[in-house]
């Protein structure tokens, strides 16, 4: 009787659980409606999550705002392969106040990953053309002129191509942890962790770095996420902010992700890397993008040693655009969004408010 008993509860406990993995990844994604403090949804506001067609590919974007009247602000998300829909809502409430707030999990990347893609679906190219397709369906959908457009690190460089060649969509650019001279950003940062693992006689370090060598790599993938890791490890990737953790909490419990999604996530990650990084690794913008006919605002870390700041101020001086602004992060390394939100916030409310748009 006992073993019955044992086993027929083992039975409930396995299809209980057979049924909790099937909602995890069969059940829709969505995204929370935008309520007041009385608890109803404030009037005129948008909470979408949709899927939209861009390039011919069906491509994942959340909206959100309190006023469908407000500017619109896309974040193109870095990596490349690292999206942000999974947990931007813990970063960006702010911005909904006085934004139509946009992110994107990019062709590839995420909620956008499709099964059998391959390296010419992800063409840099193409993702230009993606940003401009969004751009377009955004403006048509709340009948407005132009965007504001954030790029973050990878990202910044999708951004900074994009408004280079469309710059009547945008009516300004704003890049965080702005991609501009690779190798010379590469060279800095193995620089930086080199010293700082002597500084900390951290032997394992020490030696995983000179086992690799300066740049350029060896073997490029390999040795550049190797010397990442030391990168993370000694705060020149954030300081204040943990967006790996967001991201996996994301995935595991906010209601814009499946289960299913996180899988594409992970796959997406791998897959992006592969193919979007040797189109990129010898990128100057020094030479290739000059001048940009927007007003331009770098957000850089103070201790961003991913993107270096010192190679993002040497480009920032040498930009010809009609207005320009180097903003210092003290606190920050490459997430200064996410790891000094408010003044962030501060910044892309003067910005609006240069633009000449309401707040």
């Amino acid at each position: 009787m006992f073993f019955q008993k044992l086993k027929r509860k083992r039975y409930r406990i396995g299809f209980i659980l057979f049924c909790l993995i099937l909602v995890a990844f069969l059940f829709p994604s969505w995204t929370p409606s935008i309520k007041g403090a009385n608890g109803t949804v404030i009037p005129n506001s948008i909470a979408v999550l949709e899927q939209v067609e861009l390039g011919g590919l069906q491509q994942s974007i959340l909206i959100r705002g309190k006023d469908k009247n407000n500017p619109i602000l896309l974040f193109l998300h870095g990596g490349p392969g690292y999206p942000q829909i999974a947990y931007a809502r813990q970063y960006q409430e702010k911005l909904e106040n006085d934004f139509i707030v946009v992110n994107w999990d990019q062709r590839g990347s995420g909620k956008s990953y499709h099964w059998g893609m391959s390296s010419e679906d992800l063409q840099v190219d193409k993702l230009i053309s993606d940003t401009k397709d969004l751009t377009n369906y955004l403006k048509q959908k709340f009948n407005q002129p132009k965007i504001f457009i954030v790029g973050h690190s990878w990202g910044s460089l999708l951004a900074t191509r994009t408004v280079q060649k469309y710059p009547e969509d945008y009516y300004a650019y704003i890049g965080v942890g702005q991609v501009a001279y690779s190798m010379l950003g590469e060279q800095m940062s193995y620089q930086f962790v080199l010293e700082e693992a002597r500084r900390q006689n951290n032997e394992q370090a020490i030696n995983e770095l000179t086992l690799i060598g300066p740049p350029p790599y060896q073997n490029p993938r390999k040795d550049a996420t190797l010397e990442r890791k030391w990168v993370t490890a000694f705060g020149g990737s954030e300081r204040k902010s943990d967006s790996y953790q967001a991201l996996m909490s994301g995935i595991l419990f906010s209601p814009e992700y499946t289960w299913v999604d996180g899988i594409r996530l992970a796959l997406g990650d791998s897959f992006s890397r592969s193919a979007i990084l040797p189109q990129t690794q010898h990128t100057n913008l020094l030479e290739t993008v000059p001048e940009l006919r927007v007003p331009v605002y770098f957000c850089m870390g103070r201790y961003d040693y991913m993107t270096p700041s010192q190679v993002a101020y040497s480009y920032f001086e040498k930009l010809k655009a009609p207005e320009k602004q180097f903003i210092w992060f003290e606190e920050s390394a490459h997430f200064p969004h996410f790891e000094e939100i408010e003044k962030f916030y501060q910044l892309m409310i003067d910005v609006k408010e240069k633009t000449g748009l309401s707040r």
